[in-house]
């Protein structure tokens, strides 16, 4: 994708704001501090200290030890306003992932085999300077901001953790915006759109139990292998010939394990995967469609199963009036020819489907890429690292959203 747009060195910040541009300094030293000490999700102890410090410094009213390690910080608008202004909250994820950092640059993890692999890093760094800006310009909204640092959203997940502990309440949420740093996004593009940009995440632990024996014998055996096999191309089909074709959705069987020795058939075989989808419609349809291929395999060659099955995260589904507020402000952000990219999707998943299942909400992503600069490693790669560029840009379309959120009626 990234390939089809303009050369982003070409990318002009003029349309972000001058106080906002020069926080650009600020913003890359604390997202390259929070590089080189990444932490696993609801271990963000030395993260979480961090944006605590600089919360405090700055005289930010907020909350710690949330879910864990989740903060939420409250800035109120001092524009005059009536007793019913509404709240809006900015959510940032904050862990990191299990991955050996690759990148030879002077910032790189100090943590052996943890590495921000995702951008979450930066995430954190714009909603500081979110933070810091908002406070230093209270009399630019009317309303009440929430900004949600919340612990792992790589997994287990923060998001319904931090929900469950009040942080849509007191005051209440009306609405919710975060975005997601993007390599597959040239920088200079801004993705976001309306109704489903992220898929629900399922996953699956699957045992096959046949009876193993000699490899020269086969029919004293029930062979694993051969009904995993079997079971791998069969749940194909339930996007092939179940899921209505206008819809889109994936099946992955990403680990397979069996076998000890050349000539002996495995007693067993383990397969483990992955449903994503997009339409909520499907939510408990594939996990009932799954056990039905594997129960049908094994009857018919007379194995056993031992299957888990849950899902992690819903579908991320955007509020229409919300997008369409983050729209407006991307527009008068990006320039063109780069822009926006109206109909951005991805069958990753993220929690923030949470957050908007509570409250309506947008969610999008800010092109982070740079090929011009080897700054174009996918999402989770050992040398995945992205133009800081973006960040003011971030820093700037939340702070546009909002004055905008509290200067109209988008709900």
């Amino acid at each position: 994708m990234v390939s089809t747009y303009p050369n982003p060195a070409s990318v002009d910040l003029s349309r972000v704001r001058l106080d906002i541009r020069s926080l650009q300094p600020q913003l890359v030293e604390w997202r390259r501090r929070l590089h080189q000490k990444p932490e696993l999700g609801f271990k963000e102890k030395l993260t979480s200290e961090f944006v605590s410090q600089k919360l405090q410094e700055w005289g930010i009213e907020h909350q710690t030890g949330i879910a864990e390690t989740g903060i939420v910080a409250i800035i109120h608008g001092q524009r005059p306003r009536d007793h019913n202004s509404k709240v809006l909250a900015i959510r940032a994820d904050m862990d990191a992932l299990p991955i050996q950092e690759l990148n030879d640059v002077p910032y790189r993890s100090q943590h052996d085999g943890v590495m921000h692999a995702c951008g979450h890093d930066g995430h954190t760094a714009i909603a500081l300077g979110t933070a810091y800006y908002l406070h230093q310009h209270r009399d630019s909204f009317a309303g009440t901001v929430k900004i949600i640092f919340q612990p792992a959203e790589e997994g287990p997940g923060g998001a319904k953790p931090m929900i469950e502990a009040g942080v849509l309440k007191n005051p209440d949420v009306d609405a919710i915006i975060g975005l997601h740093l993007w390599n597959n996004l040239p920088l200079g593009t801004v993705g976001v759109r309306s109704g489903a940009l992220m898929a629900a995440v399922e996953l699956f632990n699957c045992t096959i139990l046949g009876k193993g024996g000699h490899g020269a014998l086969p029919h004293q055996t029930v062979d694993s292998i051969v009904v995993a096999a079997q079971i791998v191309n069969a749940l194909q089909t339930i996007v092939a010939r179940n899921v209505n074709p206008i819809d889109s959705a994936v099946v992955t069987v990403g680990e397979f394990h069996a076998g000890t020795a050349h000539n002996v058939i495995a007693d067993s075989a383990r397969m483990d995967g992955t449903v994503r989808y997009f339409n909520p419609a499907y939510k408990d349809y594939f996990k009932q469609r799954v056990e039905q291929i594997i129960a049908g395999v094994c009857q018919s060659h007379g194995a056993r199963y031992n299957l888990e099955y849950w899902s992690l995260y819903p579908p991320v589904i955007n509020d229409a009036g919300m997008a369409e507020l983050v729209r407006s402000v991307a527009q008068e952000v990006i320039e063109t020819p780069l822009g926006l990219v109206p109909e951005c999707q991805t069958m990753g998943g993220e929690d923030m489907s949470f957050f908007l299942e509570e409250v309506p909400g947008c969610y999008f992503f800010i092109g982070s890429a740079n090929p011009a600069k080897d700054l174009a490693y996918p999402h989770h790669h050992p040398r995945f690292d992205f133009d800081e560029t973006a960040l003011p840009m971030g820093v700037e379309i939340f702070a546009r959203c909002v004055e905008r959120f509290f200067s109209s009626t988008p709900l």
